[in-house]
């Protein structure tokens, strides 16, 4: 029995033992000073000016979504069928309207001329996934973006350390979004962060995270123009845009502290685990053309290449037996115009006109990669997979 879970062993003895010892020695655990030096630390590894530490990426989805209504208004974002939910969820939720996009096989990112074709005057933003730790970026989505004046936003929650040309994920787009999730490829159990070189974006993100008060604000300019505007008002408890607590705490800090430690060597088991899982499978019985240039993988992508239910059946029944965790369509669950939340406000969109994210609904799926999965198992998981 191969015994393969989604993720194994993320939170370590050394983790644990940090907090152990911070709980000892301090009396502050939500949102300070330990927070704040995670922030910096994840600003240096990524090499943004900003990063905002929340409770979730989701959180993280949804006040991105947010900040672009209340400083550039309301308007269409183009979002890809195969992708968490949050991150329509965040759109719908902000009062934007969601553009669907299917996806390419070889990265199940946006089709990029599809997407291309969809920009209208009502386009406000492009949000980018970058899925399963492949990359979405191409040159055109950026040159259009800046020609077009067009905002770029990057979901790099399950894709820590993808590279575009050399550049991280994460660095390109206007704002960018991580989450820190138990699975993926560094964890505060909980958590998400926020990144930009974008000042005014930032400002607004810091009053969003905490019910959206003036003084999350650290621009002593603008508070000092918003309290001399609103002297009816108490200058601690001006509420300057309708935000709530998203808001981390120290523990989940120091836990991402000490994790960022080892997040660069994860990341090359991880690329170098993903690179042997292509070369081993069967490439007539499944797509393995996947756009390894920069891919940090998150989990093995299993897609059949011919569309066929019952051979799809079996993989799914020998990984049951095996005690090999998966998940069927991928991310997000598949094609999320099949999703209730989507099918009942957008009643005319047809999931069938999204051929590959259908493809990947139907006959897609996923299974674990982490850093210390044996590469015996990676190649005994192969070799059942190409006898189906």
């Amino acid at each position: 029995m191969l015994d393969i879970p989604l993720m194994s062993n993320n939170i370590i003895k050394d983790d644990v033992q940090c907090l152990i010892n911070f709980l000892s020695e301090s009396d502050r655990f939500t949102n300070g000073p330990k927070v704040r030096e995670f922030e910096r630390a994840w600003s240096e590894w990524l090499g943004v000016k900003h990063s905002l530490f929340v409770n979730s990426g989701s959180s993280a989805n949804f006040m991105t979504m947010a900040g672009i209504a209340e400083l550039y208004g309301k308007g269409e974002i183009i979002v890809p069928a195969i992708t968490w939910s949050s991150d329509i969820a965040s759109v719908i939720t902000a009062g934007h309207v969601p553009v669907f996009v299917d996806v390419n096989l070889h990265n199940f990112a946006m089709a990029e001329e599809e997407l291309l074709s969809k920009i209208t005057l009502q386009t406000k933003a492009i949000f980018l996934s970058h899925i399963l730790g492949l990359n979405a970026l191409t040159d055109k989505i950026i040159d259009t973006c800046k020609e077009r004046n067009i905002i770029l936003v990057e979901d790099v929650c399950e894709s820590h350390g993808v590279t575009f040309k050399n550049r991280k994920a994460g660095t390109i787009g206007q704002v960018s979004n991580f989450s820190f999730y138990y699975a993926h490829h560094m964890s505060t159990i909980e958590g998400g962060m926020i990144c930009t070189d974008d000042e005014d974006f930032y400002q607004q993100m810091r009053m969003y995270r905490s019910h959206g008060m003036l003084r999350e604000s650290s621009d002593e300019e603008y508070k000092r123009n918003i309290t001399a505007e609103y002297p009816d008002l108490n200058p601690e408890f001006i509420f300057m845009v309708p935000g709530f607590n998203m808001r981390s705490t120290e523990l989940n800090a120091v836990l991402g502290l000490n994790q960022i430690k080892r997040l660069d060597e994860n990341i090359r088991k991880r690329r170098e685990n993903f690179a042997l899982f292509c070369s081993l499978l069967d490439s007539g019985k499944y797509v393995t053309e996947f756009d390894l240039a920069g891919q940090s993988n998150y989990a093995f992508i299993v897609l059949l290449r011919e569309n066929n239910p019952r051979m799809f059946e079996q993989i799914t029944r020998l990984l049951a037996t095996e005690h090999v965790e998966f998940r069927r369509g991928t991310a997000g669950g598949g094609n999320q115009l099949r999703q209730p939340y989507v099918r009942k406000r957008f009643p005319k969109e047809t999931p069938q006109n999204y051929v590959n994210a259908e493809k990947i609904h139907f006959f897609g799926l996923y299974t674990g990669n982490y850093p210390d999965l044996e590469k015996e198992k990676i190649e005994k998981l192969c070799k059942l997979l190409n006898a189906v």
